[in-house]
């Protein structure tokens, strides 16, 4: 085995593509006591979101000028236009790495920092890894597939001959304590039945919509049981709203933009209001947590609906259309929630399809597997 390698993990923009590679970062330091010195860098994108995750992770990390690939014919320019510096970029990247290390790899983990990222390593002659995390692959997903030595999805993806993984969640997002111990460091009643609200790193507008349309409309749905609320809002601009909807309601809650580690609020949580991408399904999974999924209605192809399909399938989750317009909302995924809310016997019903999938740990998986091309 080599005695020095840098992994270099591709991808960014949303915090969906980041926190999977940190958790395989995790693991690379756990799983490789025999290797001299395993470096992981972070080749990602140069909207400030990435580098406020990555900061708070303490993690190296190298943006990419990368732009997104769209249909839409300025967006279409933008992508065209940035493609060859994006690639010079990776490789420059590559070259001072390989100062420091014997062998670089790069783990492509998908969005538009990757595709890039990828068509560097070719040229350098670099070891590709594609880690796909959507049950539906992105169009870079597509083409770096081709293109990779090694192809790990945490989603069954008909057609594909790839190694599938267990879902990928870093240890901040795992619960660090019982219920009550993690109720406690959020500032909230360690006794009280507690629901998290989530549209995930960036927030959801339709769910913050809801969720103050229900107080309004409906605060007996919480109150009667004295829930308490955890609701990450992200940066929309709704903070003050929500906290206000829930003061005037009555109804206890810690609202904020970002929750950092997001492990505590998962422990905290005997129910879930959340997006359905990639991560939030495989943290609600890991966590063992009831959750009513709103995949982004925004998608074509409704892939996010996939993405907690195959938990819906075994009783663990309720997924429902996010209609976008709270009125509509209101009336279909108000009920929803107010049953859910109202019955322990069902809670506990899907908590225990959750305990039959077994453990959320593809990060380790995924690990072996990069450590395995090495050896």
């Amino acid at each position: 085995m080599t005695s020095s390698l840098c992994v270099v993990f591709a991808g960014g923009g949303t915090g969906g593509h980041l926190y999977p590679g940190l958790a395989v970062a995790e693991q690379l330091r756990e799983l490789s006591p025999d290797l001299t010195s395993v470096r992981s860098v972070f080749a990602c994108s140069q909207r400030p979101l990435d580098a406020e995750i990555l900061r708070a992770e303490h993690a190296e990390f190298h943006p990419i000028p990368a732009q997104p690939l769209a249909l839409r014919p300025r967006a279409m320019l933008r992508f065209i236009g940035s493609w060859g510096g994006a690639v010079r970029a990776g490789r420059a990247l590559i070259h001072r790495l390989r100062e420091r290390s014997d062998q670089v790899c790069v783990v492509a983990m998908g969005g538009f920092v990757a595709a890039p990222m990828v068509q560097a390593a070719r040229a350098e002659k670099c070891k590709v890894v594609l880690v796909n995390l959507d049950a539906t692959p992105g169009k870079a997903n597509r083409w770096i597939a081709g293109r990779a030595d090694l192809v790990c999805s945490a989603a069954e993806v008909p057609g594909a001959r790839w190694t599938v993984v267990p879902p990928i969640v870093r240890r901040a997002a795992l619960p660090p304590g019982d219920a009550a111990g993690c109720r406690t460091l959020l500032g909230l009643d360690p006794s009280r039945l507690t629901l998290l609200v989530t549209g995930a790193s960036q927030g959801a507008q339709s769910i913050n919509d809801l969720l103050i349309a229900l107080l309004r409309e409906n605060p007996q749905m919480f109150t009667a049981q004295r829930w308490q609320v955890i609701h990450q809002a992200g940066g929309k601009g709704d903070l003050d709203a929500l906290t206000k909807s829930y003061a005037e309601a009555r109804v206890q809650a810690v609202v904020r933009a970002f929750f950092r580690p997001m492990g505590a609020a998962w422990g905290a949580a005997d129910l879930a209001i959340s997006r359905a991408g990639a991560g939030s399904v495989a943290e609600a999974w890991a966590a063992g947590v009831p959750t009513i999924f709103l995949p982004y209605p925004y998608h074509r192809d409704q892939h996010q609906r996939l993405n907690a399909l195959p938990l819906e399938k075994r009783g663990a989750c309720v997924i429902v259309n996010d209609a976008v317009d709270p009125t509509v909302n209101l009336r279909t995924i108000g009920p929803i929630v107010e049953q859910l809310l109202s019955s322990a016997q069902r809670r506990a019903s899907m908590r225990g399809a959750l305990a039959q999938l077994g453990p959320a740990d593809g990060a380790a998986h995924v690990a072996r597997a990069i450590l395995a091309l090495f050896s």
